[in-house]
C-alpha cells in the first residue's frame, strides 16, 4: 500500500536537473507534502546512496525509496488517491505511459547533452547554476570539485560535436511530433486534462526553453552563448515550445474534479 498523502516526503535533487523538475512539478501538482533536499553534482551521491539510489531525483516517502522520476510520479499519484496524473481509463493510461516513456528516453537525454555542450565551456556560469540553493558547504566545495565534475559530465554524457548535433536534431524532431499532435487544437497531450504526459514534456524541455515560471535552476538567457540563446528562442516559437511554456499555467488552473488542495512544504536549503 502506498504511504498516506499526509506523510512528509523528502525529494533529493540537483537543482539544475530537468528530471528533478519533472518530479517536483508532479509532487506540487498532486499536493503531496514534501521537503526538497538540493545538492551539488557529485556531492548528491552521499544523499542518494543512503537511500538506495545513485542519480537524482530520489523520493523518500515513509518506507518507500523511489529512484526514478516515473516511479516517483506513479507513487505520488497513488498516494494521493489516483487519477491525478494518470487516467483510470485504460486506453488513456496507455497513451500517457507511452508518451512519458518517449519523452524520458528520446527528449530528456538529448536535451541534457545539447544544453551541457553549450554550458561546459562557461565553467563559472555553470558552477554558479549548480550552486543555486544547495548547502553553503557544498557550494564552497564546488570551487574545488568543479573541474572534475565538468570532466565527468563531458565523459558521462558522451559530449562530442557529432553526438551534440544529433541530439539537437532529436530534440527538434520530438518538438515537431508534439507540434503535430497539437495541431488539432488540443489543450493537453492526452484526453481533456493535464496528465503526466504534459508534465514530462514540459519539464524535460526546460533546458532548451529557459521558462521563467519553472523552479529548476538555469542561467539567465542573456548570459548563455549566442548560439544557445538563438536555438532557445527558435524552439520557444514552435507550437510545442509555446505549449510547454504554457503548461505551468494549465497545471495551476485546471485541476481534476476530485483534486484535494493541500499545502506543500517549502523547499529545503541549508
Amino acid at each position: 500500500m502506498p504511504d498516506g498523502p499526509t506523510d512528509p516526503a523528502i525529494l533529493i535533487t540537483i537543482p539544475l536537473s530537468h528530471y528533478c523538475e519533472k518530479a517536483r512539478w508532479a509532487l506540487d501538482r498532486v499536493a503531496l507534502p514534501y521537503r526538497e533536499e538540493p545538492h551539488a553534482p557529485l556531492l548528491h551521491r552521499f544523499a542518494t546512496k543512503r537511500n538506495d539510489g545513485g542519480t537524482v531525483p530520489v523520493l523518500v516517502h515513509g518506507t518507500s525509496r523511489l529512484t526514478d522520476s516515473t516511479d516517483i510520479l506513479v507513487h505520488a499519484d497513488a498516494a494521493c488517491g489516483g487519477d491525478l496524473l494518470y487516467p483510470r481509463d485504460a486506453a488513456l493510461r496507455r497513451e500517457v505511459d507511452a508518451l512519458e516513456e518517449q519523452f524520458d528516453t528520446e527528449l530528456g537525454p538529448h536535451v541534457r547533452r545539447w544544453a551541457y555542450a553549450q554550458l561546459l565551456p562557461q565553467g563559472k556560469l555553470l558552477r554558479s547554476t549548480w550552486s543555486r540553493g544547495v548547502p553553503r558547504l557544498e557550494a564552497s566545495l564546488l570551487l574545488v570539485i568543479a573541474p572534475l565534475a565538468l570532466r565527468l559530465v563531458s565523459a558521462g554524457y558522451k559530449i562530442t560535436p557529432e553526438r551534440v548535433q544529433r541530439s539537437l536534431e532529436r530534440v527538434r524532431g520530438v518538438f515537431g511530433q508534439v507540434g503535430e499532435r497539437l495541431k488539432s487544437g488540443r489543450r493537453f497531450l492526452v484526453g481533456e486534462r493535464f496528465t503526466a504526459a504534459d508534465i514530462t514534456f514540459a519539464a524535460l524541455a526546460a533546458p532548451v526553453l529557459f521558462p521563467a515560471e519553472y523552479r529548476a535552476a538555469h542561467p539567465a538567457l542573456d548570459a548563455v552563448p549566442a548560439a544557445m540563446r538563438e536555438e532557445v528562442l527558435r524552439l520557444r516559437e514552435t507550437e510545442a515550445g509555446q505549449f510547454a511554456r504554457g503548461c505551468s499555467h494549465r497545471s495551476a488552473t485546471v485541476r481534476p474534479p476530485h483534486f484535494r488542495s493541500m499545502r506543500t512544504a517549502g523547499e529545503g536549503n541549508d
